[in-house]
């Protein structure tokens, strides 16, 4: 048997704490240290009985891990990823892969020059729900993808604003905090952005940022896509709400993304699919719908399954830096089109780090 994978854990907050559950699920995977300078950290680490380093360095000092999870602030992504680059560590590091797609194209850059794996933390594309709904676009089930919509609304208490006043400044509205989970998706099940015209109205509550933002995007495909994001609507309608991903968050019985086709439609995450049953297609004929089957597992344990296979080389990562990178670029359109009120165009890469977007 081959020796257990060693992961280590930078950030020991709500989500780093949901890493070393998903840890503990796995067999032949441990949990060898934690990087966190706060005491609240420090008692977390030796509750558990793992070490805990106030530095990456001081980590890497003393220990080299088979892998690491970078749960920390977006701010301090790229700084931690470079220093685990340089370590020859690969690297989970959780969405978003950085405050600016420029800084993201650089960490990903380094890290395919030092070919250490680099994955990002969009942790819905393992939900077996996810994998139902590609799986049926991509065999055709529905035709050609002609449009596709997110709903994301739903309501954080005032308090969810007063223990971190952060929250209440620019850059930390819905677009940048929570849209980015929806735009990965979007991406995933209906391709590439090539535009973006997107409008943002400012917080009711009086913060210095948007709580309610749309956008419509152009994908390769030829598909039109609508988001509409809100954190200050009473709404059953978004992934928390709809998925049972998280047990934290009561569930009900609707959807929050429709993707529509030239031969069906399908709503998610119920997983109903609606076409017509012989080759007739008119709005005169009765539509029906059949439930695709569903699969239950956690995400993040898949996910971090899925962060050893790519570490040790075995398999090529379902969510790249590139594609964390990408992602980062169509969130950056829409906040660029909110304030500008033009239409953004997303640039593809070439071969040096150029403007992410562009007016048109």
């Amino acid at each position: 048997m081959s020796q257990n994978f060693r992961i280590a854990i930078v950030g020991i907050g709500l989500v780093g704490r949901r890493h070393a559950d998903a840890i503990r699920a796995l067999r032949h995977v441990d949990l060898v240290a934690f990087v966190d300078p706060s005491d609240e950290g420090r008692a977390y680490a030796d509750e558990h009985g793992v070490a805990c380093y106030e530095t990456l360095e001081e980590m890497f000092a003393n220990q080299t891990p088979d892998g690491a999870v970078l749960a920390t602030p977006t701010t301090l992504h790229v700084e931690q990823g470079l220093t685990c680059i340089r370590h020859g560590c690969p690297i989970l590091v959780e969405k978003p892969i950085a405050v600016e797609a420029a800084a993201a194209l650089e960490l990903v850059q380094e890290a395919e020059k030092a070919d250490v794996p680099l994955m990002v933390g969009h942790h819905r594309r393992y939900n077996p729900l996810i994998k139902s709904a590609k799986e049926a676009i991509s065999d055709g089930q529905i035709g050609d993808v002609r449009a596709i919509h997110a709903n994301c609304w739903f309501y954080k208490p005032d308090e969810y604003f007063d223990t971190a006043p952060w929250r209440k400044k620019p850059g930390a509205g819905p677009i940048s905090v929570n849209l980015v989970h929806d735009v990965d998706l979007l991406r995933y099940l209906a391709g590439e952005v090539v535009t973006v015209q997107a409008q943002s109205a400012a917080s009711q509550r009086g913060y210095d940022n948007e709580d309610v933002a749309g956008a419509l995007l152009t994908f390769e495909g030829g598909a039109i896509g609508t988001i509409s994001v809100s954190d200050s609507i009473v709404a059953p309608w978004s992934w928390e709400m709809t998925s049972q991903e998280y047990p934290i968050y009561p569930s009900t019985t609707e959807s929050s993304y429709m993707i529509g086709g030239s031969h069906g439609s399908l709503s998610v995450p119920d997983l109903r699919l609606w076409s017509y049953r012989g080759e007739q297609r008119d709005w005169w004929t009765p539509i029906s719908s059949t439930a695709l089957k569903k699969g239950a597992s956690d995400p993040l344990v898949n996910q971090l399954r899925h962060f050893v296979e790519v570490a040790r080389h075995e398999a090529e990562p379902i969510v790249s830096g590139w594609e964390g990178f990408r992602t980062l670029q169509v969130i950056e359109a829409i906040q660029n089109s909110c304030r500008t009120g033009e239409t953004i165009r997303i640039e593809r890469f070439q071969q040096a780090p150029i403007a992410n977007v562009s007016v048109v």
